[in-house]
């Protein structure tokens, strides 16, 4: 479990990050509280993923800063999203959750009996035991999001950041994940999630950021979410696109 403290979990300061110059999140401020279970929504191409991999330290900002008062960047488990994974990667399920150990035991490290032991748990825990031996690429698209899920309970991480976790995965397997979600929050873990599914954010999200390549409201799910923020939301990403296209032709 992880203590609680009064300084946020993670701080935007004036950030902006993007790709070959240019801007997907434009200067990003605030703070996400220690135990927080945040949805980051918005519509497409509003920078919610670039947002993710600029936590994880995946993207370096153009500008300004993320700041983690609590943690390292080791200390972060990132799930991207299933779309980036390989299948056919000839690896099997216990292989790929038990990388969830290699920022404690390095790269090359052996791993103990007792590490060997949480990766067999892990993988009970969500569901596929006997699947350990399984080639990746067997796997249907909810076995996969739940092997992912075991290689982030392995990392033990005091921040998780999750990228469109249940995209085109089966209701039940939904259902259990949450329950995984749920349970890190009871730990008072750090959750972050990009989420399309407003539906499924207004019953488990109680935080809500929303992005449109800016901030458009962040707060609780409620008060974020609404009619009024999400036209706002839709608006700006259309000015966003005319205005690239515009651009573009120019040049």
């Amino acid at each position: 479990m992880i203590d609680g403290a009064e300084a946020p979990a993670i701080r935007f300061r004036d950030l902006t990050l993007g790709y070959d110059r240019h801007p997907a999140v434009h200067h990003l401020d605030g703070d996400v509280e220690s135990g927080a279970l945040l949805a980051i929504c918005g519509p497409n191409g509003a920078g919610k993923s670039t947002l993710l991999k600029g936590i994880a330290g995946a993207l370096s900002p153009f500008s300004g800063a993320v700041v983690l008062p609590r943690a390292k960047r080791r200390e972060i488990a990132y799930l991207p999203q299933a779309a980036d994974i390989d299948k056919s990667f000839p690896i099997n399920v216990f292989d790929v959750v038990a990388m969830g150990l290699w920022k404690r035991c390095g790269l090359f490290g052996g791993i103990s009996r007792k590490e060997l032991d949480k990766v067999r748990d892990a993988i009970a825990a969500v569901g596929l035991d006997g699947f350990e031996d399984r080639a990746i690429g067997t796997l249907s698209g909810g076995q996969l999001q739940r092997m992912l899920f075991a290689r982030l309970l392995i990392q033990d991480a005091a921040i998780i950041l999750l990228d469109e976790p249940f995209t085109a995965i089966d209701s039940k397997t939904s259902k259990d994940l949450l329950s995984l979600i749920a349970r890190w929050r009871a730990e008072k873990r750090t959750v972050l999630a990009v989420l399309h599914d407003l539906d499924l954010v207004r019953d488990y999200f109680p935080q809500t950021l929303l992005l449109a390549r800016e901030k458009i409201a962040w707060g609780k799910t409620d008060a974020v979410l609404t009619p009024e923020n999400l036209l706002q939301a839709r608006a700006m990403i259309e000015a966003f696109d005319r205005q690239a296209h515009n651009c573009a032709r120019a040049a």
